[in-house]
C-alpha cells in the first residue's frame, strides 16, 4: 500500500492556485479585491498579451509594511479575518488568504508597497530568501505577476487565446468599475489605454461611466432603482424593455459591492420581466443589493463567486416585488426621453419608402406652420369627413402621448405630442391595457376552484410530499385542492377554474420544483396570466376597425394610465415616437 505522506509545501500551493487561478482574469479578480479591501481611491490594471505575460496592479491605498510582505505571501495569512465570529460576517472581498501564495506557486510575482508617510516602498520577490530591498512606489501596492503558468504547462495549454484571455479580464473589469463607482479605474492593454475612468461624484459622472462600460444607449435608456425593506436596499439601474439583448449579456449584480452569480437572484429577476419582455430576448440592468453581513454566506466557493443567503425567500420577494413594481411604474414621458423608443435611427435613401408613410404635408410645408397643422393636412387626406379641427387648441402642457389626429390603414393612430408625431399599434395598446385590468380583477378577487370529476393521484419524492402539507393554505390560496395520501403519493382534488383545463398533474410538479428550488412558486400566476393575455388578445379592439377622434383620445389616455403600457402582453412595443428632428432626417431637411 502507498504510505500517507505530506504534500510539500510547493505542491500545496499549486493544487490550492488550480481552485483560484483559473486564468488570467481569476488573477486580475484577486488582487483588485485586496486593492478595493486596501481602501483603494484609484487603481490600474496593466495587461500584456491577454495577462498571460504581465499582469501589473497598483493601487493607492493602505500599503504593506515592510516586515509584513512576507507574511503577506504565506498561506492562509489574512488582516481580514481572526476569529469565527468575522468569518459569519465578512465585511471585504477577499478573507482566505490564499490568493498571493497561490498566484505566486504558478508564476513569477513581486510584491511591492509603502506605507503613508513612509521614506520609500519595500519590494519583495516571491521564493526570494533575501530581505525586501527599497524601492521608488509612491504610497499604496504593486502587484506584478509574469509568465503565468510557466511552471504548470499542463494548465496553460488550456488557456484560450489571447483576445479571448483579454475578454474575460474586460468583462471582469466592467464589472469591477460598476459595483465600485467612488472609485478611479484604468486599463491598460498592450500598453494601450482602453479605459481611463474617474470617480463617479456626480450624476452626470455615473452617467459618463455607465456610458463608457455598457454603451451610450444603454445608460440613456436607463430607469432608476431606489427600494428599501427592513434589512435590504436595491440600488441601480435597469433598462426600458425595449432595450433588451439576444443574451444575458449585459446583466450586473452585486451584492454588498460583490459580484456574484446566483440562481435565485436570476430567478427573482426572470419573474419581475415576463410580462413585458419578448420571447427569448434578455432584460439589461445594473443592480447592487445591501444587506446585513451575517444574513449572507460568501465562503461557498473558491472563487467566492456564489452567494447563499440566510433567508433566500425573503431575498428572492423582495427582489422581485421591487423590480415588478419598478417596471409596472415606467411612464410615457420616461419612455420619450429613452432613444430606444425612437422609430427611425437610422434613415436610408428612400425613408418615406421605408417608413410606410408619405408626409407630403409635412415635406412641401414651411417650419414657420406647427407641426400640429402640419400633420393635420396630412390626416385631412386620409379622412376628409374628420373635420378641420380635431385637437385642441396648442398647449405647452399637452400629455405625453399627445391628442389623436388620424387612424392609419385601420392599424394605427396617429397622435402629436409636444415631440412630434406618436404612432401608436391599436391593438397591442388595448390588449395590454385589458390584460392589466383583468390581473387587477383577479387579483381582488377570490379564486375560484373547479372540482375534479375524477381526482388524479401521483407519485411524488418524500420531500415534495412534505411541502405538500406544508403549504396547504398557499395551494388552497391558488384554487387547488391537494391532500397527501402516503409518504410518497398526493391527489389532486380541484384546480382553478381558469385552468381547469391545463395538464394538473405536470403544473403541480412545476409548483413542487419551484418550492424546492427557490422557496416560493409563481408558476400558477403564470399559467393563469397566459390564459388572461389570450382572453385579453381576444377582446381587444381589432386591426380595421374604424375609431373615432374621441375614442382614439380615450386609448391614449388609457396607455398613459396603464402600468407597463409601453409593450403589448407578448413584449412588442405598443407605440413608436418620432421627434421632429427625425421628421427632417425623413425628408433631409436642413441637408
Amino acid at each position: 500500500m502507498p504510505q500517507i505522506h505530506t504534500l510539500p509545501s510547493h505542491l500545496i500551493n499549486q493544487i490550492a492556485a488550480g481552485e483560484v487561478v483559473e486564468r488570467p482574469a481569476s488573477v486580475v479578480k484577486e488582487l483588485v479585491e485586496n486593492s478595493l479591501d486596501a481602501g483603494a481611491g484609484s487603481i490600474t490594471i496593466e495587461i500584456d498579451a491577454g495577462g498571460t505575460r504581465l499582469i501589473r496592479v497598483s493601487d493607492d491605498g493602505c500599503g504593506i509594511d515592510r516586515d509584513q510582505l512576507a507574511s503577506a505571501m504565506s498561506r492562509h495569512a489574512t488582516s481580514k479575518i481572526g476569529s469565527l465570529q468575522d468569518l459569519e460576517n465578512i465585511s471585504s472581498l477577499g478573507f482566505r488568504g490564499e490568493a498571493l501564495p497561490s498566484i505566486a506557486s504558478v508564476s513569477r510575482l513581486s510584491l511591492v508597497s509603502r506605507l503613508p508617510g513612509a521614506d520609500c516602498a519595500w519590494k519583495l520577490q516571491a521564493r526570494d530568501e533575501t530581505r525586501p530591498i527599497p524601492d521608488a512606489l509612491p504610497q499604496g501596492t504593486q502587484v506584478e505577476v509574469l509568465e503565468l503558468f510557466y511552471n504548470v504547462p499542463a494548465r496553460k495549454k488550456f488557456l484560450r487565446t489571447e483576445n479571448t484571455e483579454y475578454r474575460h479580464i474586460e468583462s471582469l473589469f466592467k464589472n469591477m468599475a460598476l459595483s465600485h463607482p467612488a472609485v478611479a479605474f484604468r486599463l491598460v492593454h498592450n500598453q494601450k489605454v482602453v479605459y481611463q475612468l474617474p470617480s463617479v461624484q456626480t450624476a452626470d459622472d455615473q452617467f459618463r461611466r455607465l456610458a463608457s462600460l455598457c454603451g451610450k444607449s444603454f445608460a440613456e435608456s436607463l430607469v432608476e432603482i431606489d427600494v428599501s425593506s427592513d434589512s435590504l436596499r436595491l440600488q441601480g439601474w435597469v433598462a426600458l424593455p425595449t432595450f433588451n439583448r439576444s443574451q444575458a449579456d449585459m446583466q450586473y449584480f452585486f451584492v454588498n459591492q460583490r459580484m456574484v452569480r446566483d440562481k435565485l437572484i436570476n430567478h427573482a429577476v426572470r419573474q419581475a420581466y415576463q410580462d413585458v419582455l419578448f420571447h427569448g430576448r434578455h432584460p439589461a440592468y445594473v443592480l447592487s443589493l445591501t444587506m446585513n453581513a451575517a444574513e449572507l454566506d460568501v465562503n461557498v466557493h473558491p472563487q467566492k463567486h456564489e452567494v447563499r443567503f440566510r433567508n433566500s425567500r425573503m431575498v428572492h420577494d423582495f427582489l422581485f416585488r421591487s423590480l415588478h413594481q419598478a417596471l409596472g411604474k415606467i411612464q410615457p414621458e420616461q419612455q420619450i426621453e429613452s432613444p430606444g423608443f425612437a422609430l427611425a435611427d437610422q434613415v436610408s435613401a428612400s425613408p418615406a419608402t421605408q417608413s410606410g408613410l408619405s408626409f407630403q404635408a409635412y415635406a412641401q410645408g414651411d417650419r414657420s406652420v406647427s407641426v400640429r397643422e402640419q400633420i393635420q393636412s396630412y390626416a385631412a387626406l386620409l379622412n376628409p369627413e374628420a373635420g378641420a379641427d380635431v385637437l385642441p387648441s396648442a398647449d405647452p402642457s399637452l400629455p405625453p402621448l399627445g391628442y389623436a389626429i388620424a387612424q392609419l390603414k385601420g392599424i394605427y393612430i396617429l397622435a402629436e405630442n409636444s415631440d412630434g408625431l406618436i404612432v401608436v399599434d391599436m391593438h397591442a395598446a388595448h390588449e395590454r391595457i385589458v390584460y392589466e385590468r383583468m390581473k387587477q380583477n383577479a387579483d381582488q378577487e377570490d379564486v375560484i376552484a373547479q372540482p375534479l370529476l375524477v381526482p388524479i393521484s401521483f407519485n411524488v419524492s418524500q420531500a415534495e410530499g412534505d411541502l405538500v402539507e406544508e403549504n396547504d393554505a398557499f395551494f388552497r390560496h391558488l384554487g387547488f385542492s391537494v391532500e397527501r395520501l402516503g409518504p410518497e403519493q398526493i391527489r389532486v382534488r380541484a384546480v382553478p377554474a381558469l385552468l381547469k383545463n391545463a395538464d394538473s398533474e405536470q403544473l403541480l410538479r412545476d409548483v413542487l420544483a419551484d418550492l424546492v428550488e427557490h422557496g416560493r412558486s409563481q408558476r400558477i400566476q403564470q399559467y393563469q396570466n397566459e390564459m388572461l393575455a389570450t382572453m385579453a388578445c381576444h377582446a381587444s379592439v381589432r386591426a380595421n376597425r374604424l375609431l373615432s377622434i374621441d375614442e382614439m383620445n380615450a386609448l391614449l389616455r388609457d396607455i398613459e394610465q396603464t402600468e407597463r403600457s409601453g409593450q403589448c402582453n407578448h413584449g412588442r412595443p405598443t407605440w413608436k415616437q418620432l421627434s421632429l428632428d427625425q421628421l427632417d432626417k425623413l425628408f433631409m431637411r436642413g441637408q
